[in-house]
């Protein structure tokens, strides 16, 4: 009985998986919805989806379901609502939602699954660049973390430089069956602006970026982050149903014709919230590397030099930011041990300890 115990036990130990390896397990899932994001968004575009009508039913949805949990979770924490509240709550959600997805899905249709996913890896460099000009994070070139996040923030820039004026030639086209569907297809040479899709992607970073440096203020006063999100969304509801009643007059761009596009709304909202910390971001380039992989399966998309470099410099310059947040992280907790050390020492008996004692007397005494 004894050994049978003992052997359950081992086996349990055995089938337990190391808390690290479920962070890194759940962020590749995540990551898979992410990327499965960018691609089912292209196939509702090529379903004929009106740009603006699609995010307006998206948002109403991802209210309905934000909603009910802030109104109960944060009962007691929630601030009172003043007008001042109301008028943050209005322009981040037009900067942060309405801007933000807007953007995305121009630029979406413009371009490719992959180039959307690899424009987002510079949302961290141009975010730490809007919070140095904001002065609400300080640069120091003379320490390694402030020269990495500089030159990530450098390389960032450039390959989103390069997307957007240089295209250059094929390197990968898939051969795609002759009955393949048109909803399944790329179809990106006619009618569409590569230029203007990129300039789209990039005024999406912008818009996130911008969302993520903004808000901090706003949650320090209002820290019912629910909420806030919810007040936000709500906002941006309005926002797009009054875009979409002035641009979509035709009754038909109101109609869901399809399940793909139902399913397509639902998904979105599924994976709509992305934000975390270093260890999440490592992971962007992974989703990037999924989108390339599930837009060349189901939609043949081909992938052109100009993409394939300036991904390289995003995700570079993103890595050179994460690595500079480390090392920063890493200097201000050295420091920040250092003076509780002398803290401590100071506020000691006044009798000297022993370690620091001569162990002699000094001549005379």
């Amino acid at each position: 009985m004894a050994e049978a115990g003992s052997g359950s036990a081992s086996a349990t130990k055995m089938c337990r998986v190391p808390e690290r390896a479920k962070l890194h397990i759940a962020m590749i899932v995540f990551q898979i919805g992410y990327a499965g994001n960018h691609v089912i968004m292209r196939v509702a575009l090529n379903m004929g989806v009106s740009k603006l009508v699609f995010p307006f039913y998206r948002n109403i949805l991802a209210l309905l379901a934000l909603a009910p949990s802030a109104y109960f979770l944060e009962k007691k924490k929630r601030p009172a609502l003043t007008i001042s509240f109301l008028i943050q709550f209005f322009l981040l959600g037009f900067i942060g939602i309405t801007l933000n997805q807007g953007f995305y899905i121009f630029g979406l249709d413009n371009t490719s699954p992959t180039l959307a996913s690899a424009t987002e890896n510079s949302v961290p460099a141009v975010t730490f660049i809007m919070a140095a000009l904001l002065r609400m994070e300080q640069v120091h070139l003379n320490r390694k973390d402030g020269i990495a996040k500089v030159l990530g923030t450098l390389a960032s820039v450039a390959g989103a430089l390069v997307i957007t004026l240089y295209k250059g030639p094929t390197v990968y086209s898939p051969n795609l069956p002759s009955n393949k569907s048109d909803f399944f297809s790329f179809g990106d040479a006619k009618g569409k602006n590569w230029t203007v899709g990129c300039i789209c992607l990039i005024g999406h970073s912008l818009c996130w970026s911008s969302w993520i440096v903004l808000q901090a203020p706003v949650l320090k006063k209002y820290p019912a982050r629910l909420s806030f999100v919810s007040y936000t969304c709500f906002f941006a509801v309005m926002q797009f149903g009054a875009i979409a009643a002035c641009i979509e007059r035709d009754s038909r761009s109101w109609q869901v014709h399809s399940g793909g596009e139902v399913f397509s709304i639902f998904y979105a909202i599924y994976v709509v919230d992305r934000d975390g910390p270093l260890f999440v971001s490592m992971y962007l380039p992974l989703q990037t590397l999924l989108a390339a992989i599930m837009a060349t399966v189901t939609l043949g998309e081909e992938f052109y030099l100009g993409g394939i470099l300036g991904a390289a410099l995003i995700i570079a310059g993103l890595y050179l930011v994460i690595l500079g947040k480390s090392q920063e992280s890493k200097f201000l907790s050295e420091n920040n041990l250092i003076y509780s050390l002398s803290e401590n020492n100071q506020v000691e008996d006044p009798v000297e300890s022993s370690l620091i004692q001569p162990l002699l007397p000094a001549p005379g005494k």
